[in-house]
Formats: structure tokens, C-alpha cells, sequence
């Protein structure tokens, strides 16, 4: 199969990532933080290399002010759930997931936080200006994803921290589309609080992902429990990880998603972003020019290798199943957990097809996929 839907989850993944989540669950089975004994401590090492590695990639000072989740929606629970007070108001993109806009949604409703949404262009671009326009004098954050799952649209994100830091606001940031394949540098980028997933350009398991904390930046956590420190306390520990982690760690996946970050540092994530962008030009160019093909969101350059069309007046879903059945082709059809970004690019009504790239992708799966799209739109169009 011509796997084409890496923006729900990348595949495959390395060999290395496979054996190290299978070498961890054999030889190192403890609950890590949870006993002094070898095979627990094992597993603590395996857990904190992994953050090791990931403050690296994000340049994080200090590895401890990251707390791993199962996801991005988790983490950006924590943020948005956990930073936000009544009376707060809090800026947004209509280019945002479920997983900020649901939440965002609910604190407007159950805390009475006012939300500010700023509209993206049909094409999937947001403007500075509107951002910087949007604050006001009880703005506490600014809550956006770093690329669209939808457009692949990538948002300045340096840009907007600049801003942030001008006003004295947050800044919290979705990684889950550009966590592996775009630079992120939290100091560069006054990121304060940064949310990832690890199954996407990471390379990692299903069930991992982080937020990372600013020091001095407060939040209250959603969860509390068993964190295999200060046991004696009534309440969560107040110091991350610790304050954001509680219960038995996911261990085999997190260090499975370590070696998904040690095969980005070793390959170059220069050279990832390289050759996936070279295959997502190829692919534009190719079925731009198919009659009855509409291919949304920015030019080459300013996207992640993801492409969202259609074709005529063929329903996403039918077309999914065409290149599914007909083709061996794996893409993603519908609304894509994005309802107000579909809005903003005129297919809020019909949805789109989405077609998103990977590392493993090759151009003879490329060319293959645009052949496809030919033929379908050749057929239909002839009926």
C-alpha cells in the first residue's frame, strides 16, 4: 500500500523504533520512578534519555520541564484547561484541531473565558496583524497550532512569539503537524508552553506525546495521583515532571519515541524536510494540472507535505474508497477534525481528500498517486 495519511499518524516507522519498544518491554518491564530495583530503574533511565533527547530537538534547557501524555489533546487539556482563568481572554486561529478548539469551547462556556478567533484566508493563511490587533488589556494567551492538519499551512511561529512577549501574554503552541520536521526552538521562539504528540513526524508509538513548561509559568493539574515522589503529600507535587505526570508511564512507547528522535538527529531533520518537500511539489504540480481537480492551501515552501483536494462533485468519502480499493492507496477523507479551517477554504459543506507525505514516502508512489487522480477525474468526467 502507498501509505498517504502520516498527518493522522506516520508509518512506517524506523526498524529501530519497532525493536527498542520491544527490546524495553522484554528486558526492561518495571514501573519507572515506582522502586529501587534494577528492572525499575531501568525503566526510569529509559523514560528520562527519552526527555534528554527530546529537549534537545527543542532546545529546551532543562529535560525536567517536559511531562510526557498519551497525545497532543492531552497535553493541550493541560495547557488550555490548566492556565485559563474566568474573565481570561484568549486568541485563536480558525485553523485549529478539535484539540484546542473543543477545549477553548468549554472553557468559554463553563468559565466564561472570551475567545477570540482570527479567520485564516481561503487559502489557509493567518495575518500578524489580526493576531496582534486581537489582543486586549485581560489577554492571557495565545493558543495555535504551529502548521494546519488541514491546509499544511506552516504559521510563523517566531514571529507570533515575538508578540506575545511584546504584550506579556502566553504562548502556547500545537506542535502535533510540525514536531520532527520543523525547527522548534522554545527559546527562539518564546514558546511557553509547547504541546507534541509522538506518533506523527517523531516517529513514536501511538499513546506518547509532551508538554513542555516554561519555568515560572503557572498551571494547575487536571490529574492527580501516584507519582512515585513526595508520596506524603495530600496534593500533586508542585515541581515538573512530577506536577503534570501522574500514574503509571507509557515506558515501552516513550522509549520507542526516543528512538524516533535519535533517528531525526542521526538522519538530519534538514534532510527529512528536504525530501519531503521535494515529493509534495512533484505531487501539487502534478495533479494541478488534471481538469476538476481543486487543490487547497498555500504555495510549495509555506506548507508541511500535506495537500487536501477534490475532484469535481465526487464525494471525499467515495474518493477515498476508490484510491483504497482501486489503487492501494491509504489517504483521509472528511472534515478532519478541523471544522473551522474547512470553513475558511470553502469545504466546510463537502469536505476534502487529504493526501500527507512521509520521510518513507517515494516518488514512484507519487507519480503512482497522481496517475491515479487522472484517472478517476478522466472517469468521472466521462460519465
Amino acid at each position: 500500500m502507498s501509505y498517504f495519511d502520516n498527518a493522522a499518524t506516520s508509518y512506517p516507522k524506523p526498524d529501530e523504533v519497532y525493536s527498542v519498544l520491544i527490546e524495553t518491554m522484554r528486558n526492561k518491564g518495571g514501573n519507572p520512578g515506582r522502586g529501587s530495583h534494577r528492572m525499575a530503574i531501568e525503566a526510569f533511565r529509559a523514560v528520562y534519555e527519552t526527555r534528554v533527547k527530546l529537549a534537545k530537538l527543542f532546545n529546551i534547557d532543562d529535560p525536567l520541564r517536559i511531562a510526557f501524555t498519551q497525545n497532543a489533546t492531552m497535553s493541550l487539556n493541560f495547557a488550555i484547561k490548566g492556565v485559563l482563568e474566568k474573565g481570561d481572554h484568549v486568541i485563536t486561529t480558525s485553523l485549529e484541531h478539535n484539540s484546542v478548539l473543543r477545549p477553548l469551547f468549554s472553557m468559554e462556556e463553563q468559565k466564561k473565558i472570551d475567545l477570540t478567533i482570527v479567520e485564516a484566508d481561503y487559502q489557509g493563511l493567518i495575518s500578524l496583524d489580526d493576531i496582534e490587533k486581537s489582543i486586549q488589556e485581560n489577554t492571557k494567551a495565545i493558543v495555535i497550532t504551529h502548521a494546519s492538519n488541514l491546509t499544511g499551512t506552516i504559521i510563523p511561529i517566531e514571529k507570533i512569539g515575538e508578540i506575545a512577549k511584546k504584550h506579556g501574554i502566553l504562548l502556547i503552541v500545537d506542535a502535533s503537524q510540525s514536531a520532527g520536521i520543523l525547527e522548534i526552538d522554545v527559546n527562539k521562539m518564546n514558546i511557553d508552553i509547547l504541546c507534541f504528540t509522538g506518533h506523527k513526524s517523531l516517529f513514536g508509538p501511538q499513546g506518547t506525546g509532551g508538554i513542555y513548561l516554561r519555568k515560572g509559568v503557572e498551571i494547575k493539574p487536571l490529574m492527580e495521583g501516584g507519582s512515585g515522589s513526595h508520596s506524603k503529600l495530600k496534593r500533586q507535587p508542585q515541581e515538573m515532571p512530577d506536577l503534570l505526570e501522574c500514574g503509571t508511564l507509557n515506558a515501552p512507547g516513550i522509549a520507542a519515541l526516543g528512538a524516533g528522535v535519535d533517528f531525526i538527529l542521526k538522519t538530519g531533520m534538514e534532510n527529512i524536510r528536504k525530501h519531503e518537500d521535494e515529493i509534495t511539489e512533484v505531487f501539487i504540480k502534478g495533479v494541478k494540472g488534471i481538469e476538476g481537480v481543486r487543490v487547497y492551501g498555500p504555495e510549495t515552501g509555506k506548507r508541511t507535505p500535506v495537500v487536501a483536494l477534490n475532484i469535481g462533485d465526487i464525494d471525499p468519502a467515495e474518493l477515498s474508497a476508490i484510491l483504497d480499493e482501486e489503487y492501494d492507496i491509504a489517504v483521509r477523507p472528511g472534515m478532519h477534525c478541523a471544522p473551522l479551517a474547512h470553513k475558511s477554504i470553502g469545504t466546510y459543506e463537502t469536505g476534502a481528500v487529504r493526501f500527507s507525505f512521509g520521510y518513507f514516502n517515494t516518488s514512484k508512489e507519487i507519480t503512482e498517486a497522481i496517475t491515479a487522480v487522472k484517472e478517476i477525474s478522466d472517469f468521472y468526467r466521462d460519465k
